[in-house]
């Protein structure tokens, strides 16, 4: 996986749209978040999240159809409307659940 997607399906100057795939136990190289960005699951599935050390920082349950809105504030990834749910900008994501998680992941330039 190159940056925060599987595939990019879609850029031009304003956003930029990636497919995102992650088997059950796959895990993603770690990353960083330099964009605001939106979510849309496919194929929910709970991803347990790890920081840039590679500790565990918490699970995350995503279920068919979830939309969730991202910002950055500094190092971190606040989740709008629950500014209470963050995560680190850099990290890596393992799929925890039995089946695979689907997302298109939309980056706003």
């Amino acid at each position: 996986m190159a940056g925060v997607g599987t595939n990019v399906v879609f850029e031009d100057e304003k956003i930029k749209v990636w497919e995102f795939n992650l088997e059950p136990g796959e895990q993603t190289g770690i990353h960083t978040h330099e964009m605001e960005y939106v979510f849309y699951v496919i194929n929910g599935s709970t991803l347990e999240v790890f920081d840039a050390d590679g500790k565990f920082v918490m699970p995350l349950e995503f279920k068919d159809c979830d939309v969730l809105p991202l910002r950055l504030e500094g190092d971190e990834l606040v989740v709008v409307g629950n500014e209470s749910l963050r995560v680190p900008a850099t990290h890596s994501a393992r799929n925890a659940g039995s089946s695979t998680y689907r997302e298109v992941l939309i980056e706003k330039k």
